[in-house]
């Protein structure tokens, strides 16, 4: 007979008498048998069945009885000043379920009809539901202003939400925000800190010291002595801030960079001062940016900041290696001015004694900064390529021909330097502190920066350097170029009109004239700047500032722009801004210049958000081991040669081969190990080795790491930032994702319209192109490539274009058809192999991954990315996006179970289906066989093991309810759980093996010491007695037995 009820009621219930295990006998013979939609469904089942089975949750728990209520602190009342009160959401939604419920007692005493109760119950029901979350079903419950009302999992969801709000960032005390001006008398590692704000920040210190040197008598009194700044006050925060470092850190923070330490310095004033070597770090200028001072407080926490995040230890960028702090804009100007020479100047060629004699006779005027002249010098060391006078012998004074302004400029580095010579510019200056920071220790480069910093503004003012709109001046061959580039534009527009080319044609034809017009403007213009030698010419080319397309634009001609929808126009501007524009060239140039700032927005938003999912899914990538002891590694080109046969070194061995360790020794042809196994590929191996002509080189990475958490040392490499083989403890994961996603808001953010012209369907570029790959889509437009190795025909029919690929085993033939338009990479009769692209355009990794295999996919994922990040002119290292690309291929789905414990159709990671296999064959069971599976960063990571990282990054309230049901641990591995809970992060000290360490005092702390008590260092015996045991009085009694005073 059939019995039907209503509500929860009804599935506990069913749920007191349901068989689990026969249940999931059933359907596991559903997911051998079946197929399609019936075996996906019985295995999402399945998967629940196995949660209750393998945890002590019983199914019964999933219905409540109770509804608990959280404390009252959490759900707050406060009385307004109308007399009215403001309260929390909760209290409205506990509210409507206590309300029901006595209702539906009622109803149930006075022995209602069933159809009320039913009603009451359905609304209860709803109730509850709406306190889980509001929304989830149905319409929201909304209060006043019919604003949906915030129940308990939108208290944990989101950016304003429990994990990311409070768990993941907190506000700090002992910490002060301030407008920033730069400070060009600071050294590299100082910063000036307000008056006002260090006593604030300093404030408990300050007090201490008073009264211990007995200005106040209790802490009261000094506290009310710092509040009316009294004198002495500030000469007690003069000695405490000394050697006791503050952190600096500019919003938004896009890399480690973007917090440093620094040395206050006491400043008047309410404003910070940045040395301005840092800037670049930062991205910060002087318009009006604000930054937030820290105070690290335990001496452990200074030490840190002093030893790794000291600004003159921080010169090298974590993503490249590349020296972040360079000098720029008028230091360069003036380093430029101090170094350039010019002809024919008065006493041009004259001999001096010494380099004081020449500062004499320049001080004279007898001769300027840059008047040729040959001076006499003692500490002359000889740079490649010099040629030595006959029976010189090192350290002799040589005579030098030179000027005054290049001493001084080789007097700024350090004094056993190669001299240095050459005029100073952007470029030049980049590749000496590169050189510096590869030979010199960080000090020693931090102190040459100042140097140059100094010389380069001291110089800059006293170059009389200026810009006049006289300098502006408008090519004189100008109107003869546009004539004849008129000329042929009415040419093309006549055959167009006549009906010989048509739209595309004209397009592309003028398009192409009026390039070809601007170049040739461009190139009059610079000929014409260079005679002169204007201040903007020296500007440009010392690359101090602007550049040669924007010098064009003012100077010669505007030339093409774009306009709303990305599409070149075939119409120039044919006026510079420097003539002025007619209204209808001002209103067509609006067009591109609004959708630049527009895309400016959007990029920066998208970037941050990319970044923040690389973020999660490599944060638990930490280096743990040194060496995982795996022979495997990556095999990658060292030298290309071009189409003439003569060899140079491949252009992306900076960003794929440098800074990593081999992985076999490299040998001669003549059989001599030139380079050792484990050894880091530094500038001089390559050298080497390309001297020695070898031609590829297999190198440890990240993607064929055997370690089974994190990475190993010798995988990864060089630390970019520090030049080093990286630290145990290091937290590579983050770093990679800093690196790629810092230079992320410089991507170009739009799909590239031709208009109109004939290419590849629109080519996704830039940032989204980057989305594309590390959320491994499948892309718009994807190119197939080939499964089988076989012979390809091409059949056209009128309906449709078809490439076939005979395959060689004999097999039956495969098709694919293609867009007419496409551009083939096949031709008729080609023999192809296994995984050749038969179209232009973007392929599918997943497809790569199924044909060619896991190492082809990696290889794809990490080319193309790197792909779009070159063509913007920005350098990575290769190992970052390793590192996202390993976290991207960690998973496999098992296929067949055989006779593990694992399920058929799960996502398990690399190591624990290894695992799972290794015991099943010790035990002579059948091992499970899997396919390797590629995640998008989003989806791994939510798949990941920790679900305490899982729920604070998206989807909260799903990952909370499987984990529960799951009865699910979190082991605690990656830096967000232990963010989370409050513990140290398992990354640098953090790591368990820095724990106990206890520290020895130095001899010379030891001598110190002793040299107090007046017991020579060495006679004392630390109180020994004969027998080399510790006499009674000395040994420490165990503390059960000490008697406590009693």
């Amino acid at each position: 007979y059939f019995e039907g009820s209503m509500g929860a009621e009804a599935i506990k219930k069913r749920l007191e008498n349901f068989d689990m295990e026969a249940e999931a006998e059933a359907l596991k013979d559903i997911i051998q048998t079946g197929k399609g939609q019936k075996k996906t469904r019985a295995l999402k089942r399945l998967k629940v069945v196995n949660a209750f089975l393998t945890t002590d949750n019983s199914p019964l728990g999933m219905v409540l009885d109770y509804v608990p209520v959280i404390p009252p602190e959490l759900r707050p009342m406060v009385q307004l000043d109308g007399g009215r009160f403001a309260t929390s959401d909760l209290n409205d939604l506990y509210r409507r379920v206590i309300n029901r419920n006595n209702r539906l007692k009622r109803l149930l005493e006075l022995g209602a009809p069933e159809i009320i109760v039913n009603n009451e119950k359905r609304m209860l029901q709803e109730a509850v539901d709406s306190l889980f979350d509001n929304g989830r079903r149905g319409r929201p419950v909304t209060g006043p202003g019919n604003r949906p009302l915030k129940s308990l999992s939108d208290m944990l969801k989101g950016k304003q939400g429990r994990f990311r709000q409070n768990l993941l960032g907190k506000r700090v005390d002992y910490s002060g925000r301030s407008v920033i001006v730069g400070g060009p008398t600071l050294q590299m590692h100082q910063c000036g800190l307000p008056k006002q704000m260090a006593l604030e920040l300093f404030k408990p210190f300050v007090m201490k010291r008073l009264v211990d040197l007995n200005h106040a008598q209790n802490i009261k009194s000094a506290k009310r002595m710092v509040e009316r700044f009294r004198p002495q006050v500030w000469d007690v925060l003069e000695e405490i801030i000394t050697e006791h470092p503050v952190l600096l850190n500019r919003a938004p923070t896009l890399h480690r960079l973007g917090i440093q330490a620094f040395e206050p310095q006491l400043v008047e004033g309410k404003a910070i001062q940045l040395h301005p070597l840092v800037c670049s770090a930062f991205n910060a200028d002087f318009d009006g940016d604000q930054m937030a001072v820290h105070l690290p407080l335990s001496p452990e926490a200074q030490a840190e900041a002093r030893i790794l995040m000291l600004s003159s230890n921080n010169i090298l960028k974590p993503s490249d290696g590349r020296p972040v702090a360079v000098p720029d804009q008028d230091m360069i100007i003036g380093l430029f001015h101090l170094t350039t020479a010019r002809d024919g100047e008065k006493n041009e060629g004259r001999l001096f004694s010494s380099y004081a004699e020449a500062i004499m006779a320049m001080d004279r005027h007898e001769i300027e900064l840059y008047t040729k002249v040959k001076i006499l010098l003692d500490d002359f060391v000889p740079y490649e390529g010099w040629e030595a006078p006959e029976g010189y012998e090192p350290g002799q004074p040589v005579l030098v021909e030179t000027t005054v302004g290049q001493v001084i400029f080789n007097e700024t580095l350090p004094a056993d330097y190669p001299w240095y010579t050459g005029v100073a510019d952007k470029k030049s200056l980049g590749a000496l502190i590169n050189d510096l920071a590869e030979k010199y220790p960080m000090h020693v480069v931090a102190k040459t920066l100042d140097a140059l910093k100094n010389t380069g503004f001291y110089y800059a003012s006293r170059s009389g350097v200026t810009v006049a709109v006289s300098d502006i001046a408008a090519p004189p061959t100008k109107p003869a170029i546009m004539e004849g580039y008129e000329e042929q534009a009415a040419n093309i527009e006549s055959q167009f009109a006549m009906g010989l080319i048509d739209d595309v044609e004209r397009r592309t034809e003028l398009i192409d004239i009026w390039t070809k017009a601007t170049d040739e403007v461009a190139e009059a213009m610079k000929e014409n700047l260079a005679e002169k030698n204007t201040t903007i010419n020296r500007m440009v080319t010392s690359g101090a500032r602007g550049n040669w397309m924007q010098v064009r634009q003012i100077a010669g001609i505007r030339g093409l722009v774009s306009n709303t929808k990305g599409e070149i126009m075939p119409r120039p501007i044919k006026s510079s801004y420097r003539e002025g524009l007619s209204v209808l060239e001002y209103f067509i140039a609006t067009h591109g210049a609004r959708k630049g700032l527009a895309d400016t927005a959007l990029r920066t938003a998208n970037s941050g958000y990319l970044t923040r999912r690389l973020v999660d899914v490599s944060q638990d990538v930490i280096v743990r081991e040194h060496d995982c002891g795996t022979r495997r590694g990556l095999t990658l080109p060292l030298i290309e040669k071009d189409a003439a046969g003569n060899i140079s070194l491949h252009e992306n061995v900076e960003s794929s081969i440098h800074g990593r360790a081999l992985a076999v020794d490299v040998v001669a042809e003549d059989g001599t190990v030139l380079a050792a196994a484990g050894a880091d590929v530094s500038d001089i191996v390559i050298d080497d080795l390309f001297k020695a002509g070898i031609e590829e080189v297999r190198v440890r990475s990240v993607l064929t790491c055997e370690s089974a958490v994190g990475v190993c040392a010798l995988c990864y490499g060089r630390s970019m930032a520090s030049g080093n083989l990286v630290d145990i403890g290091e937290a590579v994961g983050i770093i990679a994702a800093q690196s790629i996603g810092e230079p992320g808001t410089q991507l170009t953010m739009r799909t590239f319209h031709t208009g109109g012209v004939a290419s590849a369907d629109d080519i996704t570029q830039g940032l989204p192109r980057i989305q594309e790959l590390f959320e491994a889509r499948t892309p718009k437009g994807v190119a197939p490539i080939s499964e089988v190795t076989g012979r390809v025909t091409i059949e056209d029919t009128d309906k449709s274009l078809k490439v076939v690929v005979t395959p060689d085993n004999g097999d039956d033939p495969v098709a694919y058809p293609v867009l007419r338009r496409a551009r083939l990479e096949v031709a008729e009769g080609d023999h192809i192999t296994v995984g050749t692209q038969l179209v232009a355009g973007a392929v599918d990794p997943k497809e790569i991954l199924r044909i060619r295999g896991p190492r082809e996919a990696q290889k794809h994922l990490v080319d193309e990315v790197q792909g779009v990040y070159r063509s913007q002119g920005v350098g990575i290292h290769d190992k970052h996006v390793e590192v996202i690309v390993r976290q991207m291929l960690r998973r496999i789905t098992v296929i067949d179970s055989g006779e593990t414990n694992l399920l058929p159709g799960e996502l398990v990671e690399n190591i624990a289906f290894q695992n799972a296999n290794r015991a099943a064959l010790a035990e002579g069971k059948r091992p499970a066989s899997g396919r390797p599976e590629m995640m998008g960063i989003t989806k791994a990571s939510l798949a990941t093991e920790s679900w305490l990282s899982a729920a604070s990054f998206q989807e909260t309230t799903r990952v909370l309810t499987q984990a529960a049901m799951e009865g699910k641990e979190d082991p605690l591995v990656g830096l967000k759980e232990n963010v989370i809970i409050g513990k140290l992060i398992p990354a640098g000290t953090g790591l368990a093996m820095y724990n106990d360490i206890e520290v020895e005092p130095t001899d010379e702390a030891r001598e110190a010491l002793f040299a107090q008590t007046a017991t020579p260092y060495n006679d004392f015996s630390y109180a020994e007695t004969n027998e080399g045991a510790i006499s009674p009085e000395f040994q420490a009694i165990p503390l059960d037995d000490y008697e406590f005073g009693q």
